[in-house]
């Protein structure tokens, strides 16, 4: 499965998201470490569904980038 990932930059870490997954995040302290960091997250969360007996959301969000003229 092939999940979207949201990227922030904070004050002094990186922050990382799945809009499909809720409650499912890593934080880094640098950009290269997030994506391992919330590949094992969204890997513990399905597994934590699958414990539970719930469904395993299909990836639904798409993300884009925009131009926006100011």
């Amino acid at each position: 499965m092939r999940y979207t990932v949201v990227i922030e930059k904070g004050n002094t870490s990186y922050g990382a998201y799945v809009p499909d997954l809720p409650g499912c995040i890593a934080v880094a302290e640098t950009l290269a470490e997030v994506p391992q960091l919330i590949v094992e997250s969204i890997e513990f969360h399905i597994e934590g569904l699958i414990e539970s007996g719930l469904p395993i959301p299909q990836p639904t969000s798409i993300a884009q980038e925009v131009e926006v003229l100011i």
